[in-house]
């Protein structure tokens, strides 16, 4: 689906360039596994939603197809603390 300017610019500022967005399904051939996690890199000039997706992906979003949400600053940092326990737990395992 292709958007007219005012949508474009709409989405541009509501998934400004850093967003952290997590993947819940996705249609598409080769989807990203749901649960994926993206930082928004842009949005291009028909509205989809350019992302880097943490496996290494650069597949686009489809807002109107596919179903995402925003990763606030708090799951963030949750985020991180759980994977730096996961790594000093590793550490012990290993000593």
């Amino acid at each position: 689906m292709i958007y007219n300017e005012n949508k474009v610019e709409m989405l541009r500022q509501r998934y400004p360039e850093g967003t952290r967005i997590c993947l819940d399904h996705m249609e598409d051939l080769c989807p990203v596994e749901s649960g994926t996690k993206g930082t928004v890199i842009g949005v291009d000039d028909i509205g989809s939603i350019m992302v880097k997706w943490d496996n290494g992906r650069t597949l686009n979003l489809l807002p109107d197809e596919d179903k995402f949400h925003v990763v606030n600053q708090e799951q963030i940092q949750t985020d991180e603390q759980s994977e730096d326990l996961e790594e000093s737990e590793e550490m012990d395992m290993s000593m």
